[in-house]
Parts: C-alpha cells; sequence; structure tokens
C-alpha cells in the first residue's frame, strides 16, 4: 500500500461507518459486504471481486487496533498537505522543505545516533515514509502476504465437537514458470527509475516528499527483460491448494477464525498473509443452541407433568439422561442437565437445557380405557376452575 492510499483512501466510507465507529460495528460492516461482494458469489463479475479487494484491504485497516491508530493519525497529521509553521518558521519563510526521512529515522547523525529522534515519531507510523527516492540505496523491503478469506459449512455436531475440514483456496503466489523473478529467462534486470527500491519520491505538499510504489516496475524493483507468459512478468500468479483446517470445538454460526501464516505467500522474503474462516452451521432437527448451552424440546404426558415423574432426554453425541419431574410441572418449564452442552474454550462444557412441552393425545389415539379414565378425571376436578383468575385479572379486580 502506497503513502498516498495510507492517507487519502477513506476506509470509514468504504465500509460505509462513522470515524467513532466501534470494533463491533466496524467488524459487522465488513462481514456484510465481504459476504455480499464475495467472488465465490459473484463469479465473473470484475467489479464485485474489486469491490471486494478494497473492503479487505479497509478492514486490514480498521480491524486491527493498532493499524487505525496510525491511520487516523497519519491523516489528521498529514491529510490536509503537511505542516503549516507559524511566523518565525525556517529561514523565516513561512515553510518548511526537507525530506520526512530527516524526521522519521534519518537525517543528521550525531543526535543519538537516530536523527536526533531515537526512531520515535518513525514507529508511530510503522515505516510507512522512507528517506529518499531512486538512487537513495535503499533496499526493497519484503512485502506480506495477502489476507485470504474462505467459507466452511458445519454440520451441527461438528461445529459443537470441533472439525478437520479440507479447504481449497486460490491466491496469488511466486510464479513458478519463472520462479517468481517476472522474467522468462529468470534474469530480469534492476528498474533504473527507482534503481531497485520499489519506490519513488514525490511531493507530498507543505514542502514533504512522500514515498510512493515505482509505476515502472509496479514496487518490484525488478524489470524483466523477456516477461513471463504465465504471469506477465509480475512475478505472480494464481495458484490453488487445498489445506487441513482445524476448526475448534464450539464454534458458532457466522464466526469468523484467523488462522496465522496460511493466507497468500509473501513477497521477497516477506510473511505469508493470515487466512479467515466464516464458519457457518447446519441447524439440527432435534437440538438448538444458546451460547455454550444446548437446548432440546421434550414431550411428557399429562399424567407425568402432573403426578412426576422420570424422564429420558437425549444428549448430543452421548447416552440418554434421566431428569427427575416434580408433581405438578408446569407445560414450557426448562430444566438443566449440567455438562452436557457445547464445548467451551476452557475445554469445559455448557448446559443442555430441557424444555418441557405436555403432549395431549389426538382424540383417535385414545382407547376406551384412556377415555373413560379421562371422563372420571374431569367429573372429579369439574369443581375447579383454572380460569377464575383469568376473569378476574382482565376485570381489573
Amino acid at each position: 500500500m502506497s503513502t498516498k492510499d495510507f492517507i487519502e483512501k477513506d476506509y470509514y466510507k468504504v465500509l460505509g461507518v462513522p470515524k467513532d465507529a466501534t470494533d463491533a460495528e466496524i467488524k459487522k460492516a465488513y462481514r456484510k459486504l465481504a459476504r455480499e461482494n464475495h467472488p465465490d458469489a459473484n463469479k465473473g463479475n470484475d467489479r464485485a471481486e474489486e469491490r471486494f479487494k478494497e473492503i479487505s484491504e479497509a478492514n486490514d485497516i480498521l480491524g486491527d487496533p493498532k493499524k487505525r491508530k496510525e491511520y487516523d493519525e497519519a491523516r489528521a497529521l498529514f491529510g490536509s498537505g503537511g505542516f503549516r509553521p507559524g511566523p518565525g518558521g525556517a529561514g523565516g519563510g513561512g515553510s518548511f522543505n526537507f525530506d520526512l526521512g530527516d524526521l522519521f529515522g534519518g537525517g543528521a547523525q550525531g543526535q543519538g545516533g537516530q536523527g536526533g529522534f531515537g526512531g520515535g515519531i518513525g514507529d508511530v507510523f510503522g515505516g510507512l515514509f522512507n528517506r529518499g527516492g531512486a538512487g537513495a540505496g535503499t533496499r526493497t523491503q519484503p512485502r506480506r502476504g495477502q489476507d485470504i478469506e474462505s467459507e466452511v459449512t458445519l454440520s451441527f455436531t461438528e461445529a459443537v465437537d470441533g472439525a478437520t475440514v479440507p479447504l481449497r483456496m486460490s491466491s496469488q503466489a511466486p510464479c513458478k514458470a519463472c520462479s517468481g523473478t517476472g522474467d522468462a529467462n529468470g534474469t530480469p534486470r534492476v528498474c533504473p527509475t527507482c534503481v531497485g527500491t520499489g519506490q519513488v519520491s514525490r511531493g507530498g505538499g507543505g514542502g514533504f516528499s512522500l514515498t510512493d510504489p515505482c509505476v515502472d516496475c509496479k514496487g518490484r524493483g525488478l524489470i524483466a527483460e523477456t516477461p513471463c507468459d504465465t504471469c506477465k512478468g509480475s512475478g505472480r500468479a494464481k495458484s490453488s491448494r487445498t489445506m487441513q483446517v482445524r476448526i475448534p470445538a464450539g464454534v458458532s454460526d457466522g464466526q469468523r477464525i484467523r488462522l496465522r501464516g496460511k493466507g497468500a505467500p509473501g513477497e521477497r522474503g516477506g510473511p505469508a498473509g493470515d487466512l479467515y474462516v466464516v464458519v457457518h452451521v447446519d441447524a439440527h432437527p432435534v437440538f438448538g443452541r444458546k451460547g455454550d448451552n444446548l437446548t432440546v424440546t421434550v414431550p411428557v404426558t399429562f399424567t407425568e407433568a402432573s403426578l412426576g415423574g422420570e424422564v429420558k432426554v437425549p444428549t448430543l453425541g452421548g447416552p440418554a439422561v434421566t431428569l427427575k419431574l416434580p408433581p405438578g410441572t408446569p407445560n414450557g418449564r426448562t430444566m438443566r442437565a449440567r455438562g452436557k452442552g457445547a464445548v467451551r474454550k476452557d475445554g469445559t462444557r455448557g448446559d443442555l437445557l430441557v424444555t418441557v412441552e405436555v403432549a395431549v393425545p389426538k382424540e383417535q389415539d385414545l382407547s376406551e380405557e384412556a377415555r373413560s379414565a379421562l371422563e372420571s378425571l374431569r367429573k372429579a376436578t369439574e369443581d375447579t376452575d383454572v380460569r377464575a383468575e383469568l376473569f378476574k385479572a382482565a376485570k381489573g379486580a
């Protein structure tokens, strides 16, 4: 990313969030936009692919508290064209004219050996500003690989217990045909414009000098005499690979998992990017989930609910448990089977929440004996008005 991009791009606008947005708001906005513009969901749509890259770049900056702080400070400090000293400035002329390298880590020695700053301000901006341009003798810096985002769908049981799944991913990697040189003969030449640094200086306004990637070599520092047919001289080509990814136990639907160093390979010895896996979880026909707890609805008979009794309850992937119903258990009551839920981060398990549902038999399913017993019960309880309190409350009594 160029210094110009870092200062002038409005990443908040890209994600559609205000500058004071919380981390959670940024995360939510990114997920929504990434899903809408993901290449897998917009095959052949170059605009969506470009939009996805912009969204990912914005999230890479705003989703990292340290990078976001650097970005905000850089835009506030340099976004309007640099420092504007008052009267009595350098030479009395009201403006400065010096290279940022003198301020951010270069400059004259003899003042602590670090240009008088000890690298302090330079550290704040993470080395975004470099000293000098073509011919400055600066070596091209290693470039970190791109982050990759993928999606995986798990069964309900796999999400609770964890699973190892294969993921096939496509990303930019060193071209195999030219060994990443970009030259068909493997002998690229040093770019004469940036003298191999991959960067050139430009006036940034207010007397500042900023650095941008060299347009002639596209920031590589090398130019292919005979461009490789596969990568067209870029040294990078699309590569597909399949890797086994371990999804930890207890993941939830929509969760985004970060796997460090599993993204696209870096350039010039730079580290690989990260892999972000968005997890989707299929519904289960019996069990549900609330955080670390699993849920299940169990039907019971009227007599079990009225007189009490023991009820067997299924668990996810384990033996059934027996719960004791107290007499007079109302419909909809929830009981707890401890330790039968989802796996927590510390390795312990949540609980199984069992909701009782009184099953009313259908008329055609009643035997004559059962019907007679129910008629006897109705006669025995006909003096009890279960709706008396309802009418009393309705009258405001």
